[in-house]
């Protein structure tokens, strides 16, 4: 699927001045079609997972960038109003909800733990459980989906969920395991991540590379808590995300 400036904008928090300003400095992979800049879903998935985020209250900053989130009522519901704004305030909140959460997974390697989650979650995603396995794998052949700080984001290329729900599931291994991270680190958590449209897979995974990226959020994780805690915790944090304009 081919992006525009503004759906990428629209998709990392920035404003399109920062996007064509990116572009002009290299930063961001594109390309012209027409006279105008397109992006691909499969290049800017992995410009974001090999971007080297600093800690950040503002969102998926890699240049230091001011993001753009829409404004939140204080209220410990999740309002309409607050949920409709296109960055989709609380994407992940909900996708985890959708998803699972497993504590003390049992693996030795990556493989292992692919292959164990998709055992347990092929039947709710409606996909057998070998084929999932196998279009994982072939992704982390392509390139590990692992990001900075202990954590990882298994994903397919193609694969998209039927149905409007985005589904996360977030899996604790019993013990921290070798990825192939760009930092060296081993993962400590993973975010299983199945979207029902590219733009929506974009902007989670956006949503998760900043999350890994705030120490508090970091330290939180490592405590594997169930999945009642994370829900509560990512509502918080999701909600905590301001308008900060440029």
């Amino acid at each position: 699927m081919d992006l525009k400036i503004k759906d990428v904008a629209e998709l990392l928090n920035v404003s399109e001045t920062t996007i064509r300003r990116w572009l002009s400095d290299g930063r961001i992979p594109g390309y012209r079609l027409n006279h105008q800049y397109r992006f691909s879903r499969s290049e800017i998935e992995n410009w974001m997972i090999r971007c080297k985020l600093k800690p950040s209250d503002e969102g998926f900053s890699p240049f230091g960038e001011k993001q753009i989130y829409p404004p939140v009522e204080e209220s410990h519901e999740l309002e309409p109003a607050a949920v409709r704004g296109g960055m989709q305030q609380f994407g992940l909140y909900r996708a985890i909800h959708q998803g699972e959460v497993f504590n003390h997974a049992q693996g030795q390697s990556k493989e292992d733990l692919i292959r164990s989650t998709t055992k347990a979650i092929s039947g709710k995603l409606g996909v057998d459980a070998e084929v999932l396995s196998e279009l994982l794998l072939d992704r982390e052949k392509l390139m590990p989906t692992a990001l900075n700080n202990g954590i990882a984001v298994p994903h397919t290329r193609d694969f998209l969920t039927k149905g409007p729900f985005d589904s996360v599931v977030v899996v604790f291994p019993e013990k921290a395991i070798e990825y192939g991270a760009l930092d060296g680190k081993p993962v400590h958590t993973l975010f299983f991540l199945f979207a029902c449209s590219d733009k929506r897979h974009l902007h989670l995974l956006a949503k998760i590379a900043h999350l890994c990226s705030d120490e508090q959020a970091l330290q939180f994780l490592r405590t594997q808590p169930d999945k009642k805690k994370i829900l509560e915790f990512i509502k918080h944090w999701e909600a905590s995300l301001r308008h900060h304009g440029e």
